[in-house]
């Protein structure tokens, strides 16, 4: 079989004098040399504990968090922003003018990045950059997300050419 890749710990020697010695001292009973208790799980997890809720107070009090007015259902506002992730589906929204159309388009975007495993699965230990047609697909994908979401970015007039053109 040659070298096994599940590493084989070392059983520790009971008759060992000086691991008798520990454990006669009630150490050494763990790989550690200390018991967990009451060292570990009574004194530093409470330490850390009580350390976190302090930095979370501490800052909730140093730096409060300015909250808005009350939430109203029915007013919206002005300008709505989308999360950074949803600028290429919403630029593809956007700029088709058949919504039908746009919607499949955005669905067509999750169903792409699942074909891509499948079109040159020789290897799973083959190198990505000896895979042509999936790494380019790749970066044609990624290229197109950019583009569509810096486009998303600009008005729509822009949003297609970036104002290159």
């Amino acid at each position: 079989m040659g070298n096994s890749p599940i590493p084989i710990t070392k059983k520790p020697d009971l008759n060992d004098p000086v691991l008798r010695a520990k454990l006669a001292k009630g150490m050494g009973h763990n790989y550690y040399g200390e018991p967990a208790w009451p060292n570990d799980l009574l004194y530093t997890f409470t330490g850390v504990i009580l350390g976190t809720i302090a930095c979370n107070v501490g800052l909730a009090v140093l730096e409060p968090s300015m909250l808005g007015g009350p939430a109203d259902p029915f007013a919206t506002p002005l300008k709505i922003l989308l999360e950074w992730y949803f600028f290429p589906v919403f630029q593809i929204l956007r700029s088709v003018p058949n919504k039908l159309l746009g919607a499949l388009l955005m669905v067509s975007v999750p169903a792409r990045l699942l074909t891509v495993p499948f079109l040159e699965n020789v290897n799973k230990f083959q190198n990505p950059f000896h895979l042509p047609v999936a790494t380019t697909v790749f970066l044609i994908s990624t290229a197109g997300a950019l583009w569509l979401g810096i486009g998303a970015t600009l008005p729509i007039d822009k949003s297609l050419t970036l104002g290159l053109f």
